[in-house]
Order: C-alpha cells, then structure tokens, then sequence
C-alpha cells in the first residue's frame, strides 16, 4: 500500500514537473519566440517531437526522484508497523514486558504506549489478585485449624461439660472466620475510613484461649504481662491476625516460653512478642518480612509475616523485629481513647 502510495505521489509529482516546464516553455515562446524559431525551424514535427521526449525524459526523472526520495520515510513506516503488529501480538499472547515502540509517529507511538500501560496494569491486577488469593487462604488457615481442633476435643470426649466447653470456643472460631471473610470482603471492595477502637486484652485473652491446646500439646506456654486496659485503633480482626501469626510464628520456630508484653511508648501501644528459641538467622533477618521468605520449617509459606506487616500497615500500625536472636518482634499501634 505504502508503495503504491508512493508510485501515486510520483506520478502526481511528474504530472506538475511536466505542466511547469510546459509554462516555462510557453513563456519562452511569447517572451523570446527568436529563440525558440532557431530551435524548431529545420523541421517543425522535429522540435515539437523534440520538446515531447523531453518533457517526458524530465517527467520520469522527477517521478523516479520523488519515489527514491520518499522510499526511506516508506521503509520506516514499515519497519515500525512491524513492530506495532508484533508488539500487539505479544501483548494477545499476556506477555508482561513488553518494550514500547518509538517511530517518532506519533499514531503509533500513541498506540504503542496504551498497549504499553495497558500491559502494566494487568500485571498489577494479576499480581494484586494472587496476592490476595495466598493472603486469603493464609488468614483462613488459622481459625479452620483452630476450629478442628475443637471439634476434634468435642469427637474424642463424653464430659458434657467439656462438650459445652468446646461447643462454645468453636462458636467462637466461628464467628472469628466470618469476621475474617467479612474483613477479605472490605478488602477487595476498598473500605477506607478511620480504625475502629479495639480491646488490646479481649483480643490477646481470645487468642490465648484459641492457642491454649496448640502449646499444651508441645508442652509450652503462653505468658501475658504488662498494661491492662489498653485500646488501640485497629480492626479487631487485623489486630488477631496480626497477634496470632507472631503465636504460631513462635509455637512453630522457637521454643519455651512465649511472653506477650504490652506497654504504653507516648501516643502508641507496643505488643512484644518474644520466646526463647534461637531466634532468626543473621543472614534472614533483613528479609524476613518479605514474601515466600521463610527457613521451611513446619510447612511454612513466608507469607505469615508479609501479610501481618501488610495488615498492621492498613490499620496505622507497624511491625518490626527488634530483636534476632533470641526473637522479638514488636507490634506498635495507635492509642485509641475511650470514654
């Protein structure tokens, strides 16, 4: 098409070069005809045959010239649909990378850069939902396994009172997951809005009692200490989230006792949660809150901790690890006042 084009411009271009030198020729003849006589008078079919053969001569050689002159323009709008077109097909085929398309045209420039954009945007998409995805299935994890366990002391007991007993906690786990669900749910849909005040004792004494069989079973446990009557700006199932994963976290990688200090530091509330275990390798510590890092241990993900710093990041919070060896990780949170 683009040659095509082309052969059109130079024959257009022939076509104008003939009808000015025929108006020059004409302006000879009017303004200097002596000339002209001497040139045509041996024969007159000779000089108009003459004249025709050079007007043509010169039409075809401007036509020549405008096609030669405009083959490069040509060539690079060919090159560079090529590369739009394979571009394109890279981007159907859900390639991520894609390396935009500079011509210096600026149509196609234009459309290399939404199909460029475009391709980011899906990768941001795809990535924000297999995160939420391993995220998801890593905070339902937790009260599904403390619910079976429940249910398991319920199955291997014929105490009424211990199946009343149970009955109760594993309501409670279940109400737990729908509230995680509901908390998944404002997730995706954006809820904004300012942290709710939270009891930091009914949540701490609500994960003890879901974590209680859990550390009898590894002949361990768990030891509260510090501030009573803390509130803190957090959604209650962040914060149990975030409180549980440093439980397991220490249940599954430490060893002894597990203290849960709370205190007061100006404005924020600091939880700490520490054991003594080894704490964490010096060559994993920088590390250890990012994602799928973890030393594998108990069937571990590495998400655990990237998520809890995630959710004490949405709530005004922060997650830290203060400590290495033996661990200790601090969680600090937002006073909140109440009346």
């Amino acid at each position: 098409m683009l040659d095509r084009m082309a052969l059109v411009a130079a024959v257009v271009c022939a076509g104008l070069f003939v009808l000015l030198s025929t108006a020059v020729v004409g302006w000879a003849v009017t303004q200097r005809p002596g000339a002209v006589t001497v040139w045509i008078a041996s024969e007159p079919a000779v000089g108009v045959g003459r004249f025709g053969v050079v007007m043509l001569v010169l039409g075809a050689l401007s036509g020549a010239a405008a096609y030669l002159v405009t083959q490069r323009d040509r060539a690079h709008v060919e090159q560079s649909s090529r590369e739009l077109v394979h571009l394109a097909d890279r981007f159907a085929a859900g390639e991520a990378r894609l390396v935009p398309v500079h011509s210096d045209i600026d149509e196609i420039d234009h459309v290399s850069g939404v199909m460029n954009r475009r391709a980011h945007d899906m990768t941001k998409s795809l990535a924000a939902e297999r995160d939420f995805a391993a995220d998801a299935s890593h905070q339902l994890r937790t009260p599904l396994t403390a619910l079976l366990m429940r249910l398991e002391e319920i199955s291997e007991t014929d105490d009424a009172e211990v199946v009343k007993e149970e009955a109760t906690i594993a309501i409670a786990q279940v109400e737990r997951l729908t509230r995680v669900v509901d908390d998944l749910l404002g997730r995706t849909r954006g809820s904004g809005g300012p942290s709710p005040a939270v009891s930091l004792d009914s949540v701490i004494a609500a994960l003890q009692r879901e974590w209680q069989p859990a550390f009898e079973q590894a002949r361990r446990s768990v030891r509260v200490r510090g501030e009573r009557g803390l509130f803190v700006r957090s959604t209650p199932v962040a914060l149990s989230q975030v409180l549980s994963t440093l439980l397991e976290n220490s249940l599954v990688h430490g060893r002894g006792t597990v203290d849960v200090h709370a205190r007061r530091s100006g404005p924020s509330v600091i939880v700490e949660v520490s054991d003594q275990g080894d704490g964490v390798p010096a060559a994993m510590a920088p590390h250890i809150f990012e994602r799928s890092v973890s030393s594998g241990a108990g069937g571990s993900t590495g998400l655990g901790l990237a998520l809890a710093r995630d959710l004490a990041e949405s709530n005004g919070g922060r997650l830290d690890l203060v400590q290495a060896q033996p661990a200790r990780f601090a969680l600090f949170l937002s006073e909140a006042e109440t009346d």
